[in-house]
Protein backbone atom coordinates (compact mmCIF):
# COMPACT_ATOMS: atom_id res chain seq x y z
CA UNK A 1 0.00 0.00 0.00
CA UNK A 2 1.72 3.48 -0.66
CA UNK A 3 2.16 5.96 2.01
CA UNK A 4 0.83 9.38 1.71
CA UNK A 5 2.87 12.19 0.46
CA UNK A 6 2.58 15.20 2.17
CA UNK A 7 3.01 17.99 -0.71
CA UNK A 8 0.24 15.80 -2.16
CA UNK A 9 -1.60 16.79 0.77
CA UNK A 10 -0.48 20.48 0.62
CA UNK A 11 -1.25 20.91 -2.83
CA UNK A 12 -4.71 19.33 -2.30
CA UNK A 13 -5.59 22.06 0.45
CA UNK A 14 -5.94 19.43 3.25
CA UNK A 15 -4.39 21.58 5.59
CA UNK A 16 -7.05 24.21 5.04
CA UNK A 17 -9.63 24.44 8.66
CA UNK A 18 -12.35 26.73 9.27
CA UNK A 19 -12.16 30.81 10.93
CA UNK A 20 -10.68 30.34 14.63
CA UNK A 21 -13.96 31.49 15.82
CA UNK A 22 -15.93 28.25 14.47
CA UNK A 23 -13.45 25.74 16.21
CA UNK A 24 -14.01 23.09 18.05
CA UNK A 25 -11.50 22.79 20.96
CA UNK A 26 -11.36 19.48 21.08
CA UNK A 27 -9.71 19.49 17.32
CA UNK A 28 -6.88 21.37 19.24
CA UNK A 29 -4.17 18.25 18.97
CA UNK A 30 -4.38 18.34 15.50
CA UNK A 31 -3.79 22.42 14.78
CA UNK A 32 -0.61 23.29 13.91
CA UNK A 33 -1.04 27.57 13.53
CA UNK A 34 -3.32 30.14 12.98
CA UNK A 35 -3.06 32.49 9.87
CA UNK A 36 -5.54 35.26 9.00
CA UNK A 37 -7.77 33.97 11.09
CA UNK A 38 -7.49 30.63 10.01
CA UNK A 39 -6.88 27.39 11.18
CA UNK A 40 -3.98 25.33 10.25
CA UNK A 41 -4.26 21.86 10.75
CA UNK A 42 -0.92 19.34 10.63
CA UNK A 43 -0.17 17.85 7.89
CA UNK A 44 1.91 15.19 9.29
CA UNK A 45 -0.22 14.10 11.97
CA UNK A 46 -3.24 14.13 9.12
CA UNK A 47 -0.55 11.53 6.97
CA UNK A 48 -0.30 9.37 10.36
CA UNK A 49 -3.92 9.22 10.77
CA UNK A 50 -4.88 8.49 6.94
CA UNK A 51 -2.22 5.55 6.90
CA UNK A 52 -3.42 3.90 10.18
CA UNK A 53 -7.13 4.38 8.78
CA UNK A 54 -6.19 3.15 5.51
CA UNK A 55 -4.44 0.02 6.83
CA UNK A 56 -7.69 -0.78 9.33
CA UNK A 57 -10.20 -0.39 6.15
CA UNK A 58 -7.92 -2.86 3.96
CA UNK A 59 -8.24 -5.49 7.18
CA UNK A 60 -12.20 -5.30 7.04
CA UNK A 61 -12.21 -5.10 3.21
CA UNK A 62 -9.57 -8.52 3.06
CA UNK A 63 -11.77 -10.13 5.78
CA UNK A 64 -14.74 -9.86 3.35
CA UNK A 65 -17.21 -7.44 5.25
CA UNK A 66 -18.87 -4.38 3.95
CA UNK A 67 -18.10 -0.41 4.60
CA UNK A 68 -20.38 2.10 4.18
CA UNK A 69 -20.07 5.36 3.15
CA UNK A 70 -21.55 8.22 4.05
CA UNK A 71 -21.71 11.88 2.41
CA UNK A 72 -24.63 14.06 2.26
CA UNK A 73 -22.83 17.53 1.25
CA UNK A 74 -22.99 19.16 -2.65
CA UNK A 75 -19.46 18.69 -2.85
CA UNK A 76 -18.36 15.13 -1.65
CA UNK A 77 -21.55 13.32 -3.10
CA UNK A 78 -20.44 12.57 -6.43
CA UNK A 79 -16.74 12.09 -5.59
CA UNK A 80 -18.14 9.32 -3.25
CA UNK A 81 -20.31 7.65 -5.38
CA UNK A 82 -17.91 7.78 -8.21
CA UNK A 83 -14.82 6.26 -6.46
CA UNK A 84 -16.74 3.78 -4.34
CA UNK A 85 -18.64 2.27 -7.25
CA UNK A 86 -15.15 0.57 -8.04
CA UNK A 87 -14.82 -0.80 -4.81
CA UNK A 88 -18.82 -2.39 -4.66
CA UNK A 89 -19.32 -0.89 -1.53
CA UNK A 90 -22.43 0.22 0.01
CA UNK A 91 -22.93 4.40 0.14
CA UNK A 92 -25.27 6.80 0.95
CA UNK A 93 -25.35 10.27 -0.85
CA UNK A 94 -28.80 11.67 -0.63
CA UNK A 95 -30.53 12.40 2.60
CA UNK A 96 -29.93 10.24 5.30
CA UNK A 97 -32.83 7.82 6.00
CA UNK A 98 -33.06 8.07 9.76
CA UNK A 99 -32.91 4.76 11.67
CA UNK A 100 -31.08 3.17 8.75
CA UNK A 101 -28.95 1.09 11.10
CA UNK A 102 -30.60 0.93 14.42
CA UNK A 103 -34.10 -0.14 12.38
CA UNK A 104 -32.53 -1.89 9.66
CA UNK A 105 -35.31 -4.59 9.40
CA UNK A 106 -37.38 -1.99 7.98
CA UNK A 107 -35.00 -0.81 5.41
CA UNK A 108 -34.95 -3.99 4.17
CA UNK A 109 -38.61 -4.06 4.04
CA UNK A 110 -38.04 -1.13 1.45
CA UNK A 111 -35.31 -2.97 -0.63
CA UNK A 112 -37.31 -6.03 -0.85
CA UNK A 113 -40.41 -3.82 -1.91
CA UNK A 114 -38.11 -2.23 -4.85
CA UNK A 115 -37.00 -6.05 -6.32
CA UNK A 116 -40.88 -6.79 -6.02
CA UNK A 117 -41.69 -3.84 -8.44
CA UNK A 118 -38.78 -4.81 -10.76
CA UNK A 119 -40.12 -8.09 -10.44
CA UNK A 120 -43.65 -6.80 -11.79
CA UNK A 121 -41.87 -5.49 -14.49
CA UNK A 122 -40.38 -8.35 -15.79
CA UNK A 123 -42.50 -10.41 -15.23
CA UNK A 124 -45.58 -8.48 -17.24
CA UNK A 125 -47.77 -7.86 -14.47
CA UNK A 126 -46.82 -4.49 -14.27
CA UNK A 127 -48.80 -3.64 -17.97
CA UNK A 128 -51.75 -4.77 -16.58
CA UNK A 129 -52.15 -2.27 -14.20
CA UNK A 130 -54.11 1.03 -14.24
CA UNK A 131 -52.38 3.83 -15.98
CA UNK A 132 -52.78 5.43 -12.60
CA UNK A 133 -51.20 2.82 -10.53
CA UNK A 134 -47.98 2.28 -12.83
CA UNK A 135 -47.23 5.74 -12.29
CA UNK A 136 -47.32 6.01 -8.75
CA UNK A 137 -45.77 2.85 -8.46
CA UNK A 138 -42.67 4.15 -10.86
CA UNK A 139 -42.89 7.57 -8.83
CA UNK A 140 -41.82 5.53 -5.61
CA UNK A 141 -39.31 2.82 -7.36
CA UNK A 142 -37.65 6.58 -8.31
CA UNK A 143 -37.80 7.57 -4.76
CA UNK A 144 -36.70 4.41 -2.92
CA UNK A 145 -33.72 4.31 -5.95
CA UNK A 146 -32.77 7.67 -4.80
CA UNK A 147 -32.29 6.46 -1.30
CA UNK A 148 -31.29 2.86 -0.98
CA UNK A 149 -30.43 1.99 -4.51
CA UNK A 150 -26.41 1.97 -3.29
CA UNK A 151 -27.84 -0.24 -0.51
CA UNK A 152 -29.77 -2.75 -2.30
CA UNK A 153 -27.14 -5.05 -1.85
CA UNK A 154 -26.36 -4.64 2.13
CA UNK A 155 -28.13 -7.55 3.48
CA UNK A 156 -26.40 -7.02 6.89
CA UNK A 157 -25.32 -4.08 9.37
CA UNK A 158 -21.98 -2.73 8.02
CA UNK A 159 -18.83 -3.72 9.35
CA UNK A 160 -17.53 -0.36 9.82
CA UNK A 161 -18.32 3.59 8.31
CA UNK A 162 -16.40 6.16 6.78
CA UNK A 163 -18.10 9.43 7.12
CA UNK A 164 -17.13 12.67 5.58
CA UNK A 165 -18.26 15.72 7.52
CA UNK A 166 -19.18 14.60 10.91
CA UNK A 167 -21.00 17.78 11.96
CA UNK A 168 -23.50 17.33 8.70
CA UNK A 169 -23.57 13.55 9.24
CA UNK A 170 -24.29 13.94 13.04
CA UNK A 171 -27.49 11.48 13.06
CA UNK A 172 -25.43 8.62 11.23
CA UNK A 173 -22.78 8.96 13.72
CA UNK A 174 -24.95 8.84 16.51
CA UNK A 175 -26.80 5.70 15.53
CA UNK A 176 -23.32 4.11 14.35
CA UNK A 177 -21.81 4.29 18.38
CA UNK A 178 -25.33 3.36 19.34
CA UNK A 179 -24.44 0.35 17.60
CA UNK A 180 -21.02 -0.23 17.89
CA UNK A 181 -19.81 0.17 14.65
CA UNK A 182 -16.41 1.49 14.05
CA UNK A 183 -16.15 5.14 12.81
CA UNK A 184 -13.56 6.27 10.02
CA UNK A 185 -13.92 10.46 9.31
CA UNK A 186 -12.87 13.03 7.33
CA UNK A 187 -12.71 15.65 10.54
CA UNK A 188 -12.42 19.35 9.39
CA UNK A 189 -11.47 21.87 12.72
CA UNK A 190 -15.05 23.09 13.43
CA UNK A 191 -16.22 18.80 14.21
CA UNK A 192 -15.73 16.65 17.08
CA UNK A 193 -13.27 13.95 16.78
CA UNK A 194 -13.78 12.19 20.20
CA UNK A 195 -17.13 10.10 19.01
CA UNK A 196 -14.77 8.66 15.89
CA UNK A 197 -11.91 5.90 16.54
CA UNK A 198 -10.35 6.24 13.59
CA UNK A 199 -10.25 10.28 13.46
CA UNK A 200 -8.64 11.64 9.97
CA UNK A 201 -7.70 15.58 10.58
CA UNK A 202 -8.34 17.23 7.21
CA UNK A 203 -10.10 20.07 5.18
CA UNK A 204 -13.45 18.40 4.37
CA UNK A 205 -15.36 21.21 2.52
CA UNK A 206 -12.51 21.27 -0.72
CA UNK A 207 -13.83 18.59 -3.79
CA UNK A 208 -9.48 18.48 -4.21
CA UNK A 209 -9.26 17.50 -0.50
CA UNK A 210 -11.98 15.35 -0.43
CA UNK A 211 -10.96 13.62 -3.72
CA UNK A 212 -7.79 12.73 -2.30
CA UNK A 213 -8.44 11.48 0.55
CA UNK A 214 -11.09 9.29 -0.99
CA UNK A 215 -8.23 7.80 -3.33
CA UNK A 216 -6.34 6.72 -0.65
CA UNK A 217 -8.82 4.96 1.21
CA UNK A 218 -10.27 3.05 -2.09
CA UNK A 219 -7.11 1.85 -3.18
CA UNK A 220 -6.54 0.27 0.15
CA UNK A 221 -10.11 -0.98 0.10
CA UNK A 222 -9.03 -2.41 -3.49
CA UNK A 223 -5.92 -3.57 -2.10
CA UNK A 224 -7.46 -5.57 1.10
CA UNK A 225 -10.03 -7.11 -1.81
CA UNK A 226 -7.71 -8.31 -4.45
CA UNK A 227 -5.92 -9.64 -1.27
CA UNK A 228 -8.78 -11.90 -0.23
CA UNK A 229 -8.99 -12.83 -3.90
CA UNK A 230 -5.57 -14.46 -4.08
CA UNK A 231 -5.88 -15.88 -0.59
CA UNK A 232 -9.25 -17.44 -1.95
CA UNK A 233 -7.84 -19.17 -5.01
CA UNK A 234 -4.51 -20.39 -3.15
CA UNK A 235 -6.93 -22.14 -0.97
CA UNK A 236 -8.77 -23.51 -4.19
CA UNK A 237 -5.84 -24.54 -5.47
CA UNK A 238 -4.78 -25.88 -2.52
CA UNK A 239 -7.71 -28.10 -1.96
CA UNK A 240 -7.82 -29.35 -5.85
CA UNK A 241 -3.81 -30.13 -4.36
CA UNK A 242 -4.93 -32.58 -1.71
CA UNK A 243 -8.28 -33.83 -3.66
CA UNK A 244 -5.08 -34.79 -6.85
CA UNK A 245 -3.22 -36.49 -3.73
CA UNK A 246 -5.76 -38.37 -2.21
CA UNK A 247 -7.01 -40.18 -5.25
CA UNK A 248 -3.56 -42.31 -6.58
CA UNK A 249 -3.39 -43.26 -2.33
CA UNK A 250 -6.82 -44.67 -2.89
CA UNK A 251 -6.19 -46.50 -6.60
CA UNK A 252 -2.66 -47.78 -4.44
CA UNK A 253 -5.25 -48.77 -1.78
CA UNK A 254 -7.45 -51.18 -4.36
CA UNK A 255 -4.66 -52.40 -6.11
CA UNK A 256 -2.92 -54.04 -2.96
CA UNK A 257 -6.28 -55.05 -1.90
CA UNK A 258 -7.10 -56.86 -4.75
CA UNK A 259 -3.14 -58.59 -5.26
CA UNK A 260 -4.02 -59.44 -1.49
CA UNK A 261 -7.16 -61.04 -2.43
CA UNK A 262 -5.55 -62.93 -5.92
CA UNK A 263 -2.75 -65.39 -3.65
CA UNK A 264 -5.72 -65.94 -1.51
CA UNK A 265 -8.03 -67.03 -4.20
CA UNK A 266 -5.02 -69.26 -5.81
CA UNK A 267 -4.47 -71.27 -2.76
CA UNK A 268 -8.50 -71.84 -2.35
CA UNK A 269 -8.37 -73.37 -6.38
CA UNK A 270 -5.32 -75.24 -5.40
CA UNK A 271 -6.94 -76.76 -2.19
CA UNK A 272 -9.98 -78.04 -3.69
CA UNK A 273 -7.80 -79.24 -6.67
CA UNK A 274 -5.82 -81.18 -4.31
CA UNK A 275 -9.29 -82.86 -2.57
CA UNK A 276 -10.76 -83.22 -6.06
CA UNK A 277 -7.62 -85.03 -6.74
CA UNK A 278 -7.94 -87.50 -3.56
CA UNK A 279 -11.80 -88.17 -4.15
CA UNK A 280 -10.76 -89.40 -7.89
CA UNK A 281 -9.39 -92.32 -6.77
CA UNK A 282 -11.27 -94.09 -3.98
CA UNK A 283 -14.47 -93.53 -6.37
CA UNK A 284 -12.28 -95.94 -9.32
CA UNK A 285 -11.20 -98.45 -6.30
CA UNK A 286 -15.01 -98.70 -5.49
CA UNK A 287 -15.92 -99.16 -9.28
CA UNK A 288 -13.08 -101.93 -9.78
CA UNK A 289 -14.43 -104.32 -6.24
CA UNK A 290 -17.83 -104.23 -8.15
CA UNK A 291 -16.55 -105.50 -10.96
CA UNK A 292 -15.11 -108.17 -9.51
CA UNK A 293 -17.85 -108.92 -7.12
CA UNK A 294 -20.08 -109.14 -10.59
CA UNK A 295 -17.57 -111.79 -12.30
CA UNK A 296 -17.88 -113.85 -8.97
Amino acid sequence: MSRTNFNELLEAGVHFGHLKRKWNPAMAPYIFMERNGINIIDLQKTEAKLDEACNALKQIAKSGRKILFVATKKQAKDIVSEKVKSTQMPYVTERWPGGMLTNFPTIRRAVKRMSSIDKMEKDGTFNNLAKREKLQITRQRAKLEKMLGSISDMTRLPAAMFIVDVSKEHIAVREAKRLNIPLFAIVDTNSDPSPIDFPIPANDDASKSISLLLDKVTAAIQEGLEERKMEKEKEGHAKDAKKGNKKPHADAKKTSARKEEAPAETEVKAEKAKEEVKEEPKKEVKAEAKDEETKE
